[in-house]
């Protein structure tokens, strides 16, 4: 395992032909991460727009469409010829925009493609099952998905702690300085905030544009937030630690906004395609990876609120129905309860978003009250 990760990385920094953008030519403004970042976003943004329609077209052709599960509200049956996997797509997009802008002798950098393209692989294998066999419960075991979100989240978790010297402290907001140094028990902590915000963001996307809009939000606060982390002016002035060479991952954030907005234009109510398991789960991966080295785990609640509000949910309804026989919910996770209230699909979708942006703001506003 080790070894194929050192040789992953070995690989990509010696693919000198994206190794950075702003080296082919000699104007000093492609060394500013800012402007690089802008290249990025609108690389990934025009390379989704541009794939997905011939994506749809060829799902269509191949019958890739979501299988609906039985349970599901009724509203949703109508969905389900409509294509999925088009993560692959904005993932593509994403990666393809990632060479191109970011430095790629960066281990950060190559870290996050390493997870992403881990938890991409799992989610593809589970999209698969689902599709081959015409049933929303055949593709991987809830056990089997954990178990290879964990080791791929531990790989790159212990590859932070033993070959980057990554910082195991601990922070929380409003506090200027480090609670503890968490050791080398960072490193199942780390694995566990990668995989738990995957997972979340798997439960949200269950409505057109329901999870793709609060991801965006959430990129965005954490894409500001690696840049201040990694740079030591900012970091200084608003009291944020500082980790040299994570702020070129706020190049990545903003080449998955732009391929997640891409996306948007397909998966907005009604959706032409669905991003399924292998768009989803590396967008928490990722998520989570953004908070973990800017040391803003803590703060994940809040940039991702919708996702916790959807995760909680779905627990409080199991363990509800468990202990006393009883739901707490019509239906989990919570966008399904407010179906079965009736509540019209884009007013709940809007209405989330709503709560995204202002949670992400309020998480912002925490950068400066310290």
């Amino acid at each position: 395992m080790w070894r194929l990760y050192k040789e992953f990385f070995t690989t990509a920094r010696d693919f000198s032909m994206f190794y950075w953008l702003y080296s082919f030519y000699d104007v000093n403004i492609f060394h500013y991460i800012t402007v690089r970042a802008l290249i990025g976003f609108f690389a990934a943004f025009c390379l989704t727009i541009l794939m997905m329609p011939s994506f749809i077209r060829w799902a269509k052709a191949k019958k890739m469409k979501q299988p609906i599960y039985s349970l599901a509200p009724e509203s949703h049956q109508g969905k389900k010829n409509t294509p999925t996997m088009g993560g692959l797509v904005f993932m593509c997009a994403t990666f393809v925009a990632t060479l191109l802008s970011a430095k790629m002798d960066d281990m950060y950098v190559l870290s996050s493609i390493f997870l992403m393209l881990g938890f991409m692989a799992i989610g593809l294998t589970d999209d698969l099952g689902k599709i081959l066999g015409g049933k929303n419960d055949l593709g991987l075991s809830a056990r089997g998905k954990l178990y290879g979100q964990f080791f791929v989240a531990l790989s790159v978790s212990a590859f932070l702690y033993f070959s980057l010297d990554f910082p195991s402290t601990f922070y929380i907001p409003f506090v200027k300085t480090q609670l503890f140094d968490m050791g080398l028990a960072a490193i199942p902590f780390w694995a566990l905030v990668m995989v738990a915000a995957s997972n979340a963001v798997n439960i949200t996307d269950g409505l057109d544009g329901l999870a793709t809009v609060p991801s965006v939000f959430a990129f965005v606060s954490l894409g500001i937030l690696v840049y201040i982390t990694g740079n030591a002016v900012w970091s200084g002035y608003l009291f944020l630690p500082k980790v040299v060479g994570v702020g070129e991952l706020s190049i990545v954030a903003f080449c998955m906004v732009g391929a997640l907005l891409g996306f948007l234009w397909y998966n907005s109510n009604p959706a032409e395609v669905f991003m399924g398991d292998s768009g989803s789960l590396p967008i928490g991966g990722l998520m989570g990876f953004l908070a973990v080295v800017s040391k803003s785990e803590i703060l994940l609640i809040l940039l991702g609120f919708v996702f916790v509000l959807e995760t909680l949910s779905v627990i409080i309804q199991i363990a509800s129905y468990k202990s006393r026989g009883k739901r707490v919910f019509l239906m989990a996770p919570l966008h399904h309860h407010f179906e079965m209230k009736k509540w019209a699909e884009n007013k709940i979708i809007v209405r989330f978003w709503i709560v995204a942006l202002l949670s992400n703001i309020i998480a912002l506003l925490t950068i400066k009250i310290r």
